[in-house]
């Protein structure tokens, strides 16, 4: 998946922030490396799905982002977290 930008929304950051102690930096690196990708469900516009992007930064932090996937490459992250361990060993399967 090609990203050309990433629209960040004050709401969803101090959620990333405050809730899952996630950096905006943190998140970034999940969706500037390679990633793996995968379509959670579909969004309430169309052709606007919400996705995950599993990765390890170089921190050694598995996280997780959600975004919504918008036109053009654009992504808008709705979320970030640590992975679970059913998270952690669907990145390994993937990765």
């Amino acid at each position: 998946m090609r990203i050309t930008d990433i629209i960040w929304k004050e709401r969803f950051v101090e959620k990333f922030s405050s809730k899952h102690r996630v950096a905006v930096a943190e998140a970034e690196e999940v969706l500037r490396s390679r990633p793996v990708v995968r379509r959670m469900t579909k969004g309430r516009v169309h052709g606007e799905d919400v996705y995950a992007a599993l990765a390890q930064i170089r921190g050694g932090r598995y996280l997780i982002v959600f975004f919504i996937r918008k036109k053009h490459g654009m992504i808008l992250p709705i979320s970030a977290r640590d992975m679970d361990g059913s998270e952690r060993r669907y990145y390994a399967k993937h990765r």
